[in-house]
């Protein structure tokens, strides 16, 4: 049973009493940091493939009307296979709050999507021995905010919300040695957690007497004090305090709660057009509205079907635009956050010029991702991409957009560092690119 068949039978069911795991890791000790932008940052790994023609160079009208403006309407053919949407959440797109660069670049290595990913969480480029298996081999942006924010931070100010499961968890921390799971965020992938599956499995755990939790509680204490002077074990996952856990514990009971009620039933008015793109926003909304994070990255991969099916493909470009514009509205409709926020949207990678050989409904040519790893010969189409900074008017400019080839996907780390604060704390030997020789500077001021 997948989730949305989940979610409307949990409508109907009786809700329960039940407790659900977490993962939280401990704190640690923070250098000193600098003057910040702004306490929140979000960062929207738009959609999972998406390519200028269809975005920003509106090849078949305007597909991103909540994010971009311009563009006409959507050519005819491929209509029918667009789903209703109603008015979009803004008075106006997206664009308009912030500076669009429409060419922006995913310059080096595999237009993979966990190798976009990878690079646009690191802020290196990585190579073709890129193991899905593996965490990367350099610090994530999760582990750079946790180690080198001040004032320390724990990990229910980083969360990091998957569409999909997949390799997507080991992009959480590093195998680098000086970072690891102590930095790394909380993670969650709502769309497989929120299901029958997640349920069953944890959503009604066995419950334990007073007496049978101080026991564990012993045993537990009892182990750390056996090991915690002379083992160390680098894969242990990440940890956390009692008390973190338990608001987690909490939150992740309320989900299930609320799907049970029928919460999550149609929550955005949209009806059957909701898919898991707009589910994954939703709850990254959730945790919004709970935690308010300082740090939160939120991927889309609904777009992939681009494979296959050219016009599901814009179809769901669509969408992740809808789902873009709800996100900056709840963002600015909570407190701690409003006003106080900088939303950084960009696609890992974009898809080749030239099709391949499937054909949809509506008799488009399907597209993949497979720019030549050389960066030059070839169709490199797939590394053209765009990037929007959304943020309050006294810290990003407004109606910007830059048309001249500017910025690469290794600028987005060391700008959310610097919008937060931390960009002078990463050692040099990081190998970041510093923020002020990054294009996207330009969009602060």
């Amino acid at each position: 049973m997948n989730r949305r068949h989940f979610i409307r039978k949990a409508g109907l069911a009786a809700a329960g009493a039940f407790a659900a795991p977490y993962l939280l890791p401990g704190g640690r000790l923070f250098a000193s940091s600098g003057l910040r932008k702004v306490n929140h940052v979000v960062f929207l790994l738009f959609a999972g493939g998406v390519r200028n023609l269809e975005s920003v160079q509106f090849n078949d009208g305007n597909l991103m009307p909540n994010m971009l403006s311009g563009g006409g309407t959507i050519s005819p053919d491929i209509l029918p296979a667009i789903d209703f949407l109603p008015p979009g959440p803004l008075s106006q797109p997206l664009q308009n709050y912030g500076t669009l660069f429409r060419q922006f670049r995913y310059k080096q290595g595999p237009t993979g999507h966990y190798n976009g990913h990878t690079v646009a969480v690191t802020g290196q480029y990585v190579s073709t021995d890129l193991n899905i298996r593996e965490a990367p081999r350099n610090p994530t942006v999760f582990e750079y905010y946790r180690k080198h924010n001040s004032p320390q931070q724990t990990a229910l100010n980083s969360w990091w919300v998957a569409n999909t499961l997949g390799p997507y968890p080991a992009l959480n921390y590093s195998s680098d040695p000086g970072y690891g799971p102590a930095y790394g965020a909380n993670f969650i992938s709502p769309n497989f957690l929120i299901s029958q599956d997640g349920f069953d499995t944890l959503g009604d755990p066995s419950s334990f007497s007073t007496a049978e939790a101080a026991a564990i509680r012993n045993i537990r204490k009892f182990a750390n004090g056996v090991f915690n002077k002379s083992y160390t074990d680098s894969g242990q996952g990440i940890v956390n305090t009692e008390n973190e856990a338990q608001q987690l514990q909490q939150f992740i009971s309320d989900l299930y709660g609320k799907a049970q009620s029928g919460q999550y039933i149609n929550p955005w008015g949209v009806g059957t057009s909701m898919n898991n793109d707009m589910y994954n926003v939703m709850f990254a909304e959730e945790i919004i509205q709970q935690f308010k994070p300082e740090l939160l990255v939120v991927n889309m991969q609904d777009v992939d079907i681009g494979h296959f099916d050219f016009s599901q493909y814009a179809n769901n470009l669509r969408k992740a635009d809808w789902a873009a514009a709800h996100l900056w509205s709840i963002i600015q409709s909570t407190p701690g956050m409003a006003n106080d926020t900088v939303l950084v949207i960009a696609p890992e990678h974009g898809r080749n010029f030239s099709p391949n050989t499937s054909v949809d409904a509506y008799g488009r040519l399907a597209l993949d991702h497979t720019a030549p790893t050389d960066g030059t010969s070839g169709d490199q189409m797939a590394r053209e991409i765009f990037c929007l900074i959304v943020g309050p008017p006294t810290v990003v400019k407004q109606g910007v957009v830059v048309n001249s080839v500017e910025g690469e996907s290794t600028e987005i780390v060391p700008v959310i560092a610097n919008m937060l604060g931390f960009d002078n704390n990463i050692p040099g030997s990081a190998g970041l690119k510093s923020y002020n020789q990054c294009d996207l500077a330009q969009a602060f001021y």
